[in-house]
């Protein structure tokens, strides 16, 4: 009764979530109309402008409304497909790093944009985890005409791809691919005695798709890397099986220690090896 009572008077936990994003999504759609007003060659320069603010001391947030207004008139313009409202909303709630579930038909690739491009501004990277292959090329090729229009270079990490063409795709300002590709390239690269070899060269922002599948259900699977070594091992095994022939020499039973090897009495140990105990610890 207390707990319907209180939600009565102060709502629900989802609804003061909802209260505390609005005036967010109120000052994006208040730039809409000097998004409008650009012309397209204008839309990088925003962009090297927004790195700027950065660089001068401003926070993400504070460029949140400007960022987040061009990259919907980005989307407008390269796709004939607006973000609405929820998407806007869903867009804030992945850059402050939360959950958002979205419905079917709610449009989750194209509220993932504004996130992106804005986290993006920062230059360190932006990883978009996918649940296979297929969507992350799919989706980074979707996308690619906002992103371009932005000035922003998007990639896909890819399981058919070599060392070099990673490198490549990482150092975009926006990669798309798989939980298993990120993961074992991370384990790849702490493997490497060489920073400048190492594919991802930070873990900045990440947005992750069906979260639920990929750090729950498929987080129960660990990620290995094993195969074949490049030395050649048929001395170790052949060396192994040389030592499993070798025998004790026997010892005295009255004293219990290695009889002298003494070639002039003619008393000779049994044997191929002795342990010496004052050595063992």
């Amino acid at each position: 009764m207390s707990k319907g009572f209180l939600s009565a008077i102060f709502g629900t936990k989802h609804e003061r979530d909802l209260k505390g994003l609005m005036p967010i999504l109120h000052a994006v759609n208040n730039r809409e109309e000097w998004a409008l007003s650009l012309p397209d060659e204008e839309f990088p320069r925003q962009t090297e402008l927004f790195k700027k603010r950065l660089a001068e001391g401003e926070t993400l947030n504070e460029i949140l409304p400007d960022a987040f207004a061009l990259s919907r008139e980005a989307a407008r313009r390269t796709l004939g497909e607006r973000p609405y409202d929820v998407q806007i909303l869903g867009a804030v709630v992945l850059h402050q790093g939360k959950i958002t579930e979205m419905k079917t038909g709610e449009g989750k690739t194209l509220a993932s944009i504004s996130a992106a491009y804005l986290n993006s501004l920062e230059g360190l990277g932006v990883h978009i985890v996918t649940v296979n292959d297929y969507l992350a090329e799919r989706d980074a090729n979707w996308m690619k005409p906002v992103y371009k229009l932005l000035g922003v270079s998007v990639g896909s990490i890819l399981s058919n791809m070599d060392p070099e063409q990673r490198l490549e795709e990482y150092a975009r300002d926006i990669t798309y691919g798989t939980n298993n590709e990120f993961g074992f390239d991370y384990l790849r690269d702490n493997m490497k005695w060489d920073n400048a070899r190492k594919a991802q060269k930070h873990h900045h922002y990440a947005i992750i798709d069906e979260i639920d599948s990929i750090l729950v259900d498929e987080a129960r699977t660990p990620l290995i890397i094993s195969g074949p070594v490049d030395e050649d091992v048929t001395k170790y095994i052949l060396s192994d099986r040389l030592v499993r022939k070798l025998k004790e020499c026997e010892k005295d039973p009255e004293t219990g220690d290695y009889p002298p090897d003494d070639p002039l009495s003619g008393t000779q140990a049994v044997g191929d090896y002795k342990i010496e105990e004052k050595s063992k610890r």
